[in-house]
């Protein structure tokens, strides 16, 4: 008798029946983890991380216009809101080693009331009294970089006169370049005329960009004429780029300045798309 015959006849012993099997192994049940809860503060990081992505995803992400058109297309979404801002986002490649680009502005017409600096000088004698009466909110030698190190002495602006200079930076170095603020003499901010350079910040903002090397700028809003708002662009445009070494400034053109190249210009507004600038 075939053997066939005699399994479809269950004549087979239950061992011979086992290799005939067809039922499938039961497999372990994995455990799920549940998914982390997220703070308040965390979701809303989250979603506005996912607008941005939206708002870089328009039609206009990868079309290019000119400065002029692109005013004119925020203008026509903003027509309901004339006191709205033009904002100009600067991006740059950022290469390892290179300072995070900032400076110092003089509008040509300011889109935003600015924000007082808070300066703090190294400075000893003469030149700190200097520094003082020009209206420094920090004044000291040597003995004020531990403070700055743990947060004591916290500042937008750091000055410091030349004979201090090799005293703070192997100890600031590390911890002011990372964030634009150690004292350099390409920057002015090395210097004996403090009192000069702090009167000069009275009339300026500063511009800085963020740790990925991106600039944001408020440039205009929407019922300026047009001029006023290109005048703003170029103007901070043209800042960017001598900070960044793209245009040699005559001070530097003995200076070997890595370049940090910039990869995009934005315009935008609260409620227009990012429109990518060609003409910059």
């Amino acid at each position: 008798m075939s053997l066939l015959f005699r399994v479809l006849h269950g004549e087979c012993h239950p061992t011979w029946m086992a290799r005939f099997s067809t039922s499938a192994p039961v497999l372990a049940r994995k455990k799920v983890k549940a998914p982390p809860v997220l703070s308040k503060k965390q979701l809303a990081a989250k979603a506005k991380k996912r607008a941005l992505k939206a708002k870089e995803k328009s039609i206009y992400e990868k079309e290019k216009m000119t400065l002029a058109q692109a005013i004119n297309v925020l203008r026509a979404v903003e027509v309901a809101s004339p006191n709205s801002a033009y904002e100009l986002t600067i991006k740059t490649g950022m290469p390892k080693g290179v300072a995070v680009p900032k400076g110092r502005i003089v509008w040509p017409r300011e889109a935003k009331p600015r924000s007082r600096d808070r300066i703090l000088v190294f400075a000893e004698g003469k030149k700190a009294d200097e520094a003082r009466s020009a209206g420094a909110d920090i004044v000291g030698g040597p003995e004020l970089i531990e403070g700055v190190i743990n947060g004591r002495h916290q500042a937008t602006t750091i000055l410091c006169t030349p004979d201090l200079i090799r005293a703070i930076t192997p100890k600031l170095g590390r911890v002011l370049g990372p964030r634009g603020l150690m004292p350099s003499e390409r920057r002015g901010t090395v210097t004996d005329d403090v009192a000069g350079y702090i009167r000069r910040l009275a009339g300026s903002g500063e511009w800085r960009a963020d740790k990925e090397g991106t600039i944001r700028a408020p440039v205009g809003r929407m019922h300026w004429p047009i001029d006023d708002v290109m005048t703003n662009v170029r103007h901070v445009l043209n800042l960017v780029k001598r900070a960044t070494g793209n245009i040699k400034d005559p001070k530097d053109k003995d200076k070997d300045i890595p370049v940090n190249p910039i990869t995009r210009v934005v315009l935008s507004s609260h409620k227009g798309p990012g429109i990518t600038i060609g003409d910059t």
